[in-house]
């Protein structure tokens, strides 16, 4: 295909030399364009969300993070580009690994000028037809989502004792529904203290008080502005108040209506809330098409949960809409799902391993689990809570058709 477009790289070294020894070999090719440089994988990954180059040169070993971890985030959020890689270690091994991330080709470093430039120009090539077809897809489920007045659902994650890894499970379990065609949206329902922009190492000018005051006039533009986006993945974060005294200017009503409107704009918006039934969180509760209820293996959390079943009974919320966890489950405590299902009446419907030292270092590093440790028991586990959810929602359109 004849494109007259320049291919735009970006070049991912941490040693200031080899970049500049790899942009000197660059800089006579008329149809390459040099727009940017980075150090780490972290730069890189932003980078591309800022720049959308066609194609990034990649070293596989930088201080912060693998090239081909940086690599898999990139391809997972941009689809369209394109990451040669280049190591000093040619081994078929450091190969096939950087295949399997996304990458489109491997070089032994130093490349020599034509190797370097004629994998460019290939990968290049191949990164604007890609664009070009998924813009046309992006138009294409655009107008059909907005023919079909399809609304999107909200999954609330609530437990009623507090410190059970709800924030935890809500941004894991966010980062794991998203996809092209399910863009995912994470609201921070603890208007008090919330943490969710903290955990993904967000930090946003603009929260929900940019919102409240004007949920009667909602577009799709005021929406994107005030919703972080998270650098990490497609994930947009709408963030709670700055300070806890800032938490009364949002009413229930307004929390509500502006769930409401993101239902237009997103397949799934996940609430992370607080264990106090405040107005906002019961209100969440009540619209919400799906509650993931979250326990842990000790008995205040489990009476704190009986509890709450009883007043969800008592407030005509249906068990079907009930997705019970069982979050740091450890098999070596006698309190087994199989017993707590017995003792609550309440099928444990997803469970979650006990791997402290993975979500502490998530949880420091703003980094969620499911992005670096992705094999991990606890990453499945979340991959399959997120596949219980799809199937809760699928019955439930059954049911109601």
């Amino acid at each position: 295909m004849a494109n007259p477009e320049k291919i735009r790289v970006v070049i991912v070294d941490d040693i200031s030399e080899t970049r500049e020894n790899i942009r000197r070999m660059l800089q006579f090719d008329p149809k390459i364009e040099i727009i940017g440089e980075a150090r780490t994988g972290k730069e890189a990954i932003e980078f591309a969300s800022k720049l959308l180059p066609d194609v990034i040169v990649m070293d596989i070993n930088m201080p912060d993070m693998d090239g081909l971890v940086a690599t898999e985030i990139i391809r997972r959020k941009h689809p369209h580009i394109q990451i040669i890689i280049l190591s000093v270690q040619y081994e078929s091994g450091y190969m096939r690994r950087a295949m399997l991330a996304g990458a489109r080709d491997f070089l032994s470093k130093p490349p020599l000028i034509d190797e370097l430039t004629n994998a460019i120009r290939r990968a290049g090539k191949l990164a604007i037809e890609e664009k070009e077809k998924a813009q046309i897809a992006s138009e294409s489920v655009q107008s059909s989502t907005i023919r079909a007045g399809k609304l999107g659902k909200i999954i609330v994650v609530y437990s009623p004792k507090g410190g059970v890894g709800c924030t935890t499970i809500a941004t894991n379990l966010a980062i794991s529904l998203q996809s092209e065609l399910t863009p995912t949206v994470i609201v921070d329902g603890n208007l008090l203290f919330g943490d969710v922009a903290v955990f993904l190492n967000e930090q946003g000018r603009n929260t929900i008080l940019d919102l409240a005051p004007r949920v009667d006039e909602l577009d799709p533009d005021i929406i994107d502005e005030v919703l972080i986006s998270h650098s990490l993945t497609s994930i947009r974060v709408l963030a709670s108040p700055p300070r806890p005294e800032y938490a009364d200017q949002v009413s229930a009503d307004q929390f509500i209506k502006v769930l409401q409107y993101l239902q237009r704009l997103y397949e799934y918006i996940i609430v992370d809330t607080t264990p106090y039934l405040t107005e906002v969180v019961q209100s969440a509760l009540d619209i919400s098409n799906l509650i993931i209820l979250i326990a842990n293996q000790d008995i205040p959390s489990i009476k704190s949960t009986n509890s709450f079943l009883s007043l969800s009974d008592q407030s005509g919320i249906n068990r079907k809409r009930i997705l019970f966890v069982l979050n740091r489950f450890d098999k070596r405590i006698a309190i087994s799902p199989e017993r707590i299902t017995e003792s609550l009446k309440q099928v444990v419907e997803g469970v979650i391993p006990l791997e402290e030292k993975i979500v502490t270092t998530s949880i420091n590093r703003g980094v969620p689990f499911i992005i670096e440790n992705k094999s991990s028991l606890i990453s499945k586990s979340i991959y399959a809570i997120a596949e219980k959810v799809k199937e809760k929602i699928a019955t439930q359109l059954e049911e109601k058709e």
